[in-house]
């Protein structure tokens, strides 16, 4: 198995491609992808929010991708310096899935974000994810209920 890299703003696209694809329940236009990947890239820079690794699929592009987005939180006992990560995408092109790559990526960001600080993980998993996350020492948290809110006019300029 490849070994997972740190990825750059160049592999912004094809992240954003791979969540397009695989995570979201209906696919980004031409249009959307384009914002999401310009945003990525920025964020993936030096001293962005942004930490991901990939796996280079070998007929080009990624095979897969595991994106945190790093943020300041209060402190508290339980992650004492108020660094937090949403794992926000871990996705894996159809093609590549079954070889142990969305693991191999999450666990090298996990120890990137544990050497940076980050004290505090939190993740959506859905039915189909949730063993890997669990494998990786995330557990469900009964008290929390996912909620969602959308400005009144449905988008936010």
């Amino acid at each position: 198995m490849p070994d997972p890299r740190v990825a750059t703003p160049a592999d912004a696209a094809e992240i954003a491609r791979l969540r397009s694809e695989n995570i979201l329940s209906e696919p980004l236009d031409k249009a959307w992808l384009t914002t999401c990947a310009d945003q990525l890239a920025l964020r993936l820079q030096d001293g962005g929010d942004a930490r991901a690794y990939v796996i280079d699929s070998p007929s080009g592009g990624l095979a897969t991708c595991a994106l945190g987005l790093v943020h300041a939180v209060l402190p508290a006992p339980k992650y004492p310096k108020g660094l937090a990560v949403r794992i926000h995408a871990v996705a894996t092109d159809p093609a590549h899935r079954r070889h142990g790559y969305a693991k191999a990526a999450l666990a090298a960001l996990l120890d990137h974000l544990e050497l940076d600080g980050v004290t505090l993980y939190e993740v959506y998993a859905s039915a189909g994810s949730a063993p890997l996350y669990q494998e990786l020492g995330f557990a469900a948290d009964p008290a929390l209920m996912r909620m969602t809110r959308f400005p009144a006019g449905g988008s936010a300029s």
